[in-house]
């Protein structure tokens, strides 16, 4: 068996690939470990494993007809990681809308170059081999994606995830590029192999590391999955809350129209029996005046009529004290008709009090504003520094000293800008301003001020 495999073409192209691969790969590892920065397209050694991995994925490729000849292209087989894991959707739609590629050959390499530097071209590929039913579509029966060779080259990729590359896929002729293997990369002395040893066990490290944090990241996301649980069944149990609360409520409605019918029904009951008291009161009357008329001839109907007298002292007591009721709901209902009505009164006067203070604020904030930019003004006189009080008294009084003391200045014209007093020679300029369409007086330091915000500000 092993002198057929050996004997056998495919056999030995996919042992050939596979060492190439590992020392592509080894070497690319490490010349990037010892470059110590982001990988660009020119880095010799990338470019050598970009052609190594073409030479793998277009081993036992089938060969496909179109319209000008026959070809084989890596691009058919590449696409199908779209539809197997949706994160390659992004890099696939890059390449279709780069505008430069023209061939299936060329959008090939960009997807490669795409993926490495996303750090997920271990990943895509090892979808990509799982789904050998979608690939023999793609290649033959012995080819390098189908056999173990392809899931040895997959695994060694994994190493690539600890290298930066910044690649320009946009300006790169990717159609037109032929991948020729150079094999004197990977001729190295001992020295190189003590090297390799050293650079091997840094490796090892970092794979280690890289281990330990995608074990952690697969925790974090375990408990993000956790907290997730927690939260949908919290969102549940809000639910359930607040659909508990809206029946509380309708029982609430309920008992209230229950309560007022209720009242309705003990007004028209007390509205009935007093007219049955005044009816009876009544007939009491016309009783008594019987009773009067025949007390003399019958004494046990009198007895009679004194022991319905104490009945109906007794219903008149009742009736009092119902009536005492009815007059201590009646006025509780009218206090809380009173309360609400109070209450409305004042949320209205507290909604018009916010009002005027918001409009009230705006205002002073708007007249404040103005004060604050006329106050930040530059005010300077003939190297005179105005004093700093905010009083127009205090400050007329300061330049009335200042004019008593120097009496050769003369002081003729006022700024139409800062509104301060200064003489001709100092006032000597125009020009318009918001107030003012037309050109009026201005001092030497409101006109360079003006001058210089319409410079800074051409709006």
């Amino acid at each position: 068996i092993v002198f057929k495999s050996l004997r056998d073409p495919m056999a030995m192209e996919r042992a050939n690939l596979l060492n190439m691969a590992k020392l592509s790969i080894k070497g690319l590892i490490e010349s990037a470990l010892s470059f110590g920065r982001t990988l660009d397209s020119d880095y010799p050694p990338l470019q050598q494993f970009f052609v190594v991995m073409e030479h793998c994925l277009k081993h036992g490729l089938r060969v496909k007809k179109s319209f000008l000849g026959f070809n084989k292209s890596l691009w058919g087989p590449l696409e199908l990681v779209e539809k197997l894991c949706p994160e390659a959707a992004e890099i696939s739609a890059s390449v279709r809308d780069l505008p430069g590629l023209k061939t299936p050959l060329g959008r090939a390499r960009a997807w490669l170059r795409l993926a490495l530097m996303q750090k997920r071209l271990a990943d895509y590929l090892r979808l990509l081999i799982t789904r050998k039913d979608l690939l023999s579509d793609f290649y033959e029966n012995s080819a390098l994606m189908l056999e173990e060779e392809g899931a040895v080259i997959v695994g060694l990729l994994v190493g690539l995830n600890v290298i930066d590359a910044n690649l320009c896929v946009k300006g790169e002729d990717l159609d037109s590029q032929v991948g020729v293997i150079d094999f004197s990369m990977y001729l190295k002395n001992d020295i190189d192999d003590y090297r390799s040893e050293e650079r091997n066990s840094q490796i090892a490290s970092i794979l280690d590391q890289k281990n330990y944090v995608e074990e952690l990241n697969r925790q974090l996301n375990s408990t993000v999955h956790g907290l997730q649980g927690r939260v949908d069944s919290l969102e549940k149990s809000n639910s359930k809350l607040i659909e508990e609360v809206k029946l509380s409520m309708f029982d609430v409605e309920n008992e209230l129209v229950v309560q007022v019918s209720m009242k309705q029904e003990m007004e028209l009951a007390m509205k009935l029996l007093e007219k049955d008291i005044h009816e009876k009161q009544d007939t009491l009357i016309g009783l008594r005046q019987q009773l009067d008329e025949v007390k003399a001839i019958n004494v046990e109907m009198y007895q009679k009529m004194q022991s319905s007298d104490e009945e109906m002292k007794k219903k008149n007591d009742v009736i009092s004290r119902l009536e005492e009721k009815t007059n201590q709901i009646t006025a509780t209902m009218k206090q809380l008709e009173q309360r609400l009505q109070d209450a409305e009164r004042h949320r209205s006067l507290a909604e018009e009090g916010t009002r005027r203070f918001k409009l009230d604020f705006a205002n002073k904030a708007d007249s404040l504003q103005r004060q604050i930019e006329h106050r930040e003004k530059p005010m300077d006189y003939l190297s005179y520094e105005p004093p700093v009080e905010s009083c127009l008294t205090v400050q007329i009084r300061v330049w009335w000293r200042f004019i008593v003391a120097s009496p050769s200045v003369s002081l003729q014209h006022h700024c139409r800008n800062c509104g301060e007093i200064f003489c001709n020679s100092c006032s000597d300029n125009e020009l318009p301003l918001p107030a003012s369409p037309k050109p009026v007086r201005v001092c030497d330091t409101c006109h360079a001020l003006l001058l210089q915000r319409c410079s800074s500000n051409p709006t």
